[in-house]
């Protein structure tokens, strides 16, 4: 049985991370740290999973930690995470990161988008994106897995088969995403724009052009492309508890069938990624509770666009599910061990 810790574990992504966790053939949970909960049960933040587990939130000292387990899922805010995976790492621990601190390649583009000195610039170049789709090869040498955030895991899958496709050629820039996400997604804290009576039976868009994930996009779907690519981002707050819907305007038209099928190869072999057929689109309340990505494609002759839709989970898929994914391939473990969910319903 692989030893694993979960670092941070009081928000979301930790709490559906344990759960889902605790329902993994392959590991034992060893040990599970929170700062502002040490000593308390984790039954106390997580009422659901009171007789799953008799653990208790412990302090994140990688010395202690690291005699414990062997694999460590770090679920901290960014910046924070950069110091324990130095730590982690120089204890000959395997982590996946779940924080932005190593998605970007260039610190430069993070200092720029964070606002924040990078403090573990030597660890860039060992980190893998952890999009299994694209990168599963390289993530199965890994040490270091950075995981993608919500949104690109939503936009990315979505739009990079295209980009490797014979239609990439004459799309016009910027690609256009529009997104739409769960309350969820904004983490656990106690902030104003987040609490019931502020989010509930309104839908607003935030961080036009200015959201953290766009230089994430942007990057992945360059290398996708093999070219600069810029996107136009706008992501949006919906009154409900989880889910992702992407929404990609491609400024060109092409046929949608014969897209869809290019789409189905891509992904042939891709258990977690569902092509829907012509005239079907996806629907968050179809992939709930799941690890998958839904994907749906119209040509819009009118006007001369390609419309491609996505949807996910965003604390599975966009955040926890996709952690275990990733820690499966390191591993070598069945890649859906503790992920074959089917969805919620309804």
């Amino acid at each position: 049985m692989l030893k694993v810790a979960i670092i941070g574990g009081s928000g979301y992504t930790g709490g559906e991370l344990l759960r889902l966790l605790l329902n993994h053939t392959e590991i034992e949970i060893a040990a599970i740290t929170s700062e502002k909960s040490i000593g308390k049960p984790v039954s106390a933040l997580f009422p659901n999973l009171k007789n799953m587990t008799d653990m208790v939130f412990e302090k994140n000292e990688p010395v202690i930690i690291s005699k414990k387990a062997d694999f460590i899922f770090l679920c901290l805010p960014h910046c924070a995470a950069m110091d324990s995976a130095k730590a982690y790492l120089k204890y000959g621990k395997k982590a996946v990161d779940l924080s932005a601190d190593f998605r970007l390649r260039d610190y430069k583009i993070y200092e720029k988008w964070y606002k924040e000195r990078h403090t573990a610039k030597a660890l860039l170049k060992d980190a893998v994106y952890g999009l299994p789709e694209l990168y599963r090869d390289k993530i199965k040498k890994a040490v270091l897995v950075a995981n993608p955030g919500c949104y690109p895991t939503s936009a990315i899958l979505a739009i990079a088969p295209l980009l490797k496709s014979k239609w990439a050629k004459g799309i016009d820039l910027p690609i256009i995403i529009d997104s739409k996400s769960a309350v969820s997604g904004a983490g656990r804290g106690a902030e104003i724009a987040y609490l019931f009576t502020e989010a509930n039976e309104s839908v607003r868009a935030y961080k036009i052009g200015t959201h953290r994930h766009t230089p994430e996009i942007e990057q992945e779907l360059s290398i996708a492309a093999k070219k600069k690519i810029n996107v136009s981002f706008t992501p949006h707050l919906i009154p409900m508890n989880r889910g992702i819907l992407s929404t990609i305007y491609i400024k060109k038209a092409i046929n949608a069938e014969l897209l869809l099928d290019h789409y189905r190869d891509f992904y042939i072999n891709e258990s977690f990624v569902q092509i829907l057929n012509l005239g079907s689109l996806p629907d968050t309340k179809n992939i709930r509770g799941s690890n998958i990505c839904e994907i749906g494609i119209v040509e819009d002759k009118r006007t001369g666009m390609t419309v491609i839709v996505s949807a996910i989970d965003n604390l599975i898929k966009g955040a926890s599910g996709q952690a275990i994914q990733n820690m499966n391939i390191m591993q070598g473990f069945d890649e859906g061990c503790g992920l074959n969910l089917l969805p919620m319903f309804p």
